[in-house]
């Protein structure tokens, strides 16, 4: 065997992979089959599983239950209203008057929902972990008042990812995912039942309960997900209200969505000056 030297040894890892794809995922075996995750495409999970099977299968590596994907596809369900007014759909109705390609619209759409505040891709990742550190503390000791104590204050209360909603403080989501969740036959995990004591004492306090990234948060953690893996299960997440957004302005002129005139703008700057003669 050769003696590298220190500089080979610094790059053998990128040596290794040079003119090479690795991959433990899949595989496509053209003209014969796809191979996902050590499944057959067309023997094991076609016409056999749902899209939100394989979707998870992809990220995961998990084939999770029949059950659990039908509450994932509800939730992508209830994630994306075909509202205009909602920020990322602005995207998708401007695009639609630009007549940029739908595909071009969705992402954008999807990329300006990419936020730790709303959207439910970034933001429920980070309300996983806010509850995975808040149940750490609670079975260290902490109540949960001394957990929301511990929290930023942000306009007079406290920034609780999961526990607060701009417009309306009560979130209609949160009573149809808990009639499925009983229905689908799940149970309560100890990051559910931390969640609703959560959710009871920011309603006590504050008139803000558990928004859905807080409920959803807490369901995936029972179900065992990490944060990491429901940001990318999650990243399409507004995407259809985002399309139909777009196709309700396709066929509209173009830049008529929400136009503004001169005098919708609100001048700030300098007084209008005599230019210099030359």
């Amino acid at each position: 065997m050769s003696l590298l030297n220190k500089s080979d040894q610094k790059t053998l890892y990128w040596q290794k992979r040079q003119n090479k794809i690795s991959t433990n995922i899949g595989k496509w075996q053209g003209g014969i089959d796809v191979t996902i995750r050590g499944y057959s495409l067309f023997n094991d999970l076609f016409d056999q599983v749902s899209y939100f099977q394989v979707l998870v299968l992809n990220i995961t590596g998990r084939l999770i239950s029949k059950n659990l994907s039908a509450w994932l596809e509800n939730n992508f369900i209830a994630m994306s209203y075909p509202d205009a007014r909602i920020w990322c759909n602005q995207i998708g109705a401007l695009s639609g008057t630009l007549k940029v390609s739908p595909s071009s619209a969705t992402a954008a759409g999807a990329l300006c929902a990419d936020s730790r505040i709303y959207g439910g891709s970034q933001s429920t990742c980070a309300t996983m972990h806010f509850i995975k550190s808040a149940l750490s503390d609670f079975e260290n000791g902490q109540t949960v008042e001394e957990i929301i104590g511990n929290l930023p204050v942000k306009q007079g209360m406290p920034a609780v990812p999961g526990f607060v909603r701009p417009v309306a403080s009560d979130d209609e989501r949160i009573t149809p995912h808990q009639k499925m969740a009983v229905r689908l036959g799940f149970s309560k995990g100890k990051y559910t039942i931390l969640a609703d004591e959560i959710s009871d004492f920011m309603e006590s306090k504050y008139t803000m309960g558990m928004n859905i990234d807080g409920l959803s948060a807490a369901f995936l953690l029972d179900q065992e997900f990490s944060p990491e893996e429901v940001y990318q299960i999650n990243s399409l997440r507004v995407a259809s209200g985002v399309t139909a957004c777009y196709g309700d302005n396709i066929n509209q002129p173009e830049n008529s969505f929400l136009p503004l005139t001169c005098d919708d703008i609100e001048y700030t700057g300098k007084a209008p000056r005599e230019l210099p003669q030359h």
